[in-house]
């Protein structure tokens, strides 16, 4: 049965993985668009001299600059034809450079996933400060619980930034950074589930197997970065690896709280179980590409915004499972 549990586990993002590929083969077609071609040409021409067009300082404090002030104001004038034209000609919403075109908040380019990146960022400050406030320091998981939020903060605030602006370097940072906060997860996965922190079987030292675990998820994570950057930055490869990272942990955690709900009998012990199944939902909206609500939320704003409820119901879990162990270590002294 626990079998049959995991296949299905893993098939959902086996199929959200190999759809998503799917979408990144077919490139943009707005910004080969003649008629946003011509219209780009025009106001470069027109409006990027020396007296040309006057931007708004908070434009200029995230580096936007003439041609890409222009950039944008023609994506939203070929999007507005297109729309307005009259059944059966009327013309759907596309992309332009890969991107939907959104209407920008204060100079930020994807103003919807910049806010719900915020809220994870939140998340996990508040996770933060649940383990500090309940989870006493001579807990020796911890630590491994602290270093998981704060690789959180850090995958967000990098979010954050390649939201507000995508360039060359925000767009690395990003894919970095939360390359880092999935491989942290597959560090600490086990670490938990096999209490690596405690003395090896075998010999009766404490952190043989720990270090030899952690050589091996730093230079998988090391390796991994530099391909992408000294050899070739490759988003099919970069999303590959992500994945499968992160359905290794999903297979973990989830047969972990098969495991606990059976020894203690709590249904909190089933919640990660459940917070995998939420993430995988959360993550299937990818599948739903569509042309931003408002001009500002689309799917992936909607990814982000799904996974600030796991996000705090995980840290709840954290507390909980740390309670249980102490009193449970309690009992038997």
């Amino acid at each position: 049965m626990l079998h049959r549990d995991l296949q299905r586990l893993c098939l959902f993002p086996v199929i959200w993985f190999v759809l998503s590929f799917g979408g990144i083969a077919s490139a943009s077609i707005g910004d080969r668009l003649p008629e946003f071609r011509e219209c780009l040409k025009d106001c470069t021409d027109t409006s990027c001299g020396e007296k040309g067009l006057s931007i708004p300082l908070q434009h200029r404090l995230l580096l936007w600059d003439c041609p890409q002030e222009c950039d944008y104001v023609c994506q939203h004038i070929i999007t507005e034809q297109r729309l307005a034209r009259e059944p059966p000609y009327l013309e759907p919403v596309v992309q332009f450079h890969g991107k939907w075109p959104f209407y920008r908040f204060l100079g930020m380019q994807e103003p919807a996933s910049v806010l719900f990146s915020l809220f994870n960022f939140l998340a996990h400050d508040h996770g933060i400060k649940q383990i500090k406030e309940n989870i006493p320091a001579r807990y020796a998981l911890r630590k491994y619980y602290l270093l998981f939020g704060y690789f959180g903060m850090m995958s967000w605030i990098f979010s954050m930034m390649f939201h507000t602006r995508d360039f060359n370097v925000t767009e690395k940072l990003d894919y970095f950074a939360a390359g880092a906060s999935v491989m942290y997860g597959m560090f600490y996965t086990p670490i938990r589930i096999f209490r690596l922190d405690r003395p090896d079987s075998f010999n009766g030292k404490t952190g043989t197997v720990l270090r030899l675990w952690t050589l091996i998820c730093a230079s998988a994570y090391l390796m991994h970065i530099g391909y992408l950057t000294f050899v070739r930055f490759d988003y099919t490869y970069n999303m590959a690896a992500n994945v499968v990272v992160g359905l290794v942990q999903n297979v973990m955690w989830t047969w972990f709280s098969i495991q606990r709900f059976r020894k203690v009998g709590r249904l909190w012990a089933a919640w990660p179980g459940l917070i995998v199944f939420w993430i995988i939902f959360a993550m299937s909206l990818e599948l739903f590409d569509f042309p931003p609500w408002w001009g500002m939320v689309d799917a992936h704003a909607l990814w982000h915004l799904g996974t600030v409820g796991p996000t705090i119901w995980w840290y709840n879990f954290l507390v909980k499972d740390a309670q249980a162990d102490l009193q449970s270590a309690r009992l038997k002294q």
